[in-house]
């Protein structure tokens, strides 16, 4: 439901667009709220019900290229919320307590936010990539 928490077990994945992605590597970019933008964008993927990760991505690919033109030099970042969030809080200097919530959308019901990011985050940023577990790609 719109605002709820995300348990810390859980995990979001964020579509990282070709132009945060150098080598096959994702950067921090990735990981930057635009300068307009309330939350970073995210999928709720335990949400999604499936029955193992590569069902979740091959899931989460579904619902995107619905919504967006994804680039097959795009990745798919994977985090579990509980450790970027205390990443985060432990790594940063204001102690920043950062927010995995649900923000469904009509066409994708597992989309999710992290809340409390400044548009020239770059510290809290690179604290989010040092907390990516897995990547896949996009397409």
């Amino acid at each position: 439901m719109k605002g709820d928490r995300i348990p810390d077990q859980d995990h979001i994945a964020r579509l990282c667009k070709p132009q945060t992605v150098a080598d096959g590597q994702i950067q921090a970019s990735a990981f930057k709220v635009k300068a307009d933008g309330e939350s970073l964008s995210v999928n709720w993927l335990e949400f999604l019900n499936c029955s193992s990760r590569e069902q979740e991505i091959t899931e989460l690919r579904k619902i995107l290229a619905r919504k967006l033109e994804v680039k097959s030099s795009a990745k798919i970042a994977v985090l579990n919320v509980g450790t970027v969030c205390k990443k985060v809080l432990t790594g940063s200097p204001d102690r920043r307590l950062i927010k995995a919530l649900h923000d469904p959308e009509l066409e994708d019901p597992s989309h999710s936010g992290i809340y409390d990011l400044k548009e020239d985050d770059e510290l809290i940023a690179e604290l989010i990539l040092e907390s990516v577990n897995e990547s896949y790609p996009a397409k």
